[in-house]
This record gives structure tokens, C-alpha cells and sequence, in this order.
């Protein structure tokens, strides 16, 4: 998988609007595109991974949860610790500890991560830079992901057919005006999905 892939190809798509030819392909294609970063921000986040490990800098102060007794920094997705370090050790013996704790279980990253006390050459509140190394993202794209995208494309698809964002006949009572947004289902079938915000 890559990073901010498509989340179908051409002929998916094609194969969801009983498309038996091969005429459209190019044009299904950037709806495919525009569909899947439309997902992206929908959800404030992108369900893709990078192929290997890469290290991002977080530059700011964690914040103490009397939950789990932590000292918690927001980080992006990531679902897959294989070479992950944390300002340059080892996860596994770093002592962090990332969250939620189930998130593995439950099918969705990691977003956080806990430390279980402030650095010690800073003073709590205070802004620290936080190297973090890992396989950023998503192992899967989560399947309601690509049900969202075979909707929305289909939808992308018939405005060709409605230049003035008007699809079916008055005459028979099928008159329907095509939204300036996501459609409806799309948003539907994404729910549980969205991350509160974009991190990196």
C-alpha cells in the first residue's frame, strides 16, 4: 500500500456501475482520485501506509490524562509498531505506551502515545520535540472506506450527464438536484471514521 492511495481502481468502479467496457477508464479514474481524497478529508485522515518507517518530529507539550496516569502526545495513525523508535529507542523498551489500548482489537491506529513522566529537561507544559519512527497509517483500508468511494464516484460519474447539477426528468416525477457536497450516504457509511484533526 502507499500513502494516500486510491481506494479503488478504474475497473472497480467501473465493474459497481455495470460498466462492461473499457471506454471510460481514464475518467473514471480521477473520480476514483478525487473520491478517495474527498474520503480523506471527510475523515481527517488518509487510510493508506507508508512503505517503510519514517521519522516525524511532534513539537509540543504532552498532556497529563488522570485516566491512565499518562503524559499524552497526539500522534498520527499508526497501526503497525515492526521498527518503530521513539527518539531513537526501540518502542518495545522506551517504556511508552501508545493509545487507545485496544485499538488493535477494535480494527482502528493508535493515536496517541503515553509517556509516564514529563522529559526531564523540561517542565511540564513546556513544548518538547518528540522524534517518532514508524510505518505511519492504516495495515487495511477499512471497507467502508471503499464502499464510500464506489458511492461517491457513481455520483461524480453521473454529473457528467447533469451539467447543471440537475439528473433525472421532471416529467416523471425523478428530478433530483445533485448536492454541492459528499453524498449523504457517503457520510453515513464513514461514521465512526472521522479523527477530530489532522496531526501531521
Amino acid at each position: 500500500m502507499t500513502w494516500k492511495p486510491d481506494y479503488l481502481t478504474a475497473a472497480q468502479l467501473a465493474a459497481y456501475l455495470n460498466v462492461t467496457d473499457s471506454l471510460d477508464d481514464a475518467e473514471l479514474a480521477v473520480w476514483v482520485t478525487a473520491a478517495s481524497r474527498a474520503i480523506d478529508k471527510r475523515c481527517n485522515r488518509q487510510f493508506g501506509q507508508l512503505a517503510a518507517p519514517a521519522a516525524r518530529t511532534y513539537r509540543r507539550a504532552p498532556v497529563y490524562d488522570p485516566t491512565t496516569g499518562l503524559w499524552v502526545l497526539e500522534i498520527d495513525d499508526v497501526q503497525d509498531v515492526t521498527g518503530m523508535l521513539v527518539n531513537g529507542t526501540p518502542y518495545a523498551s522506551s517504556g511508552a505506551v501508545l493509545l487507545p489500548d485496544n485499538a488493535p482489537g477494535n480494527g482502528v491506529p493508535w493515536e496517541r502515545i503515553g509517556f509516564t513522566a514529563y522529559p526531564t529537561q523540561s517542565y511540564p507544559g513546556a513544548p518538547v520535540a518528540y522524534v517518532l519512527t514508524a510505518r505511519w497509517g492504516w495495515t487495511a483500508v477499512p471497507a467502508q472506506v471503499v464502499a464510500a468511494c464506489k458511492l461517491q464516484g457513481a455520483r461524480w460519474n453521473a454529473r457528467r450527464n447533469s451539467p447543471l447539477g440537475v439528473a433525472g426528468s421532471p416529467d416523471q416525477g425523478s428530478e433530483m438536484r445533485l448536492l454541492a457536497r459528499l453524498d449523504p450516504d457517503v457520510s453515513t457509511t464513514l461514521a465512526g471514521l472521522a479523527r477530530r484533526r489532522r496531526v501531521g
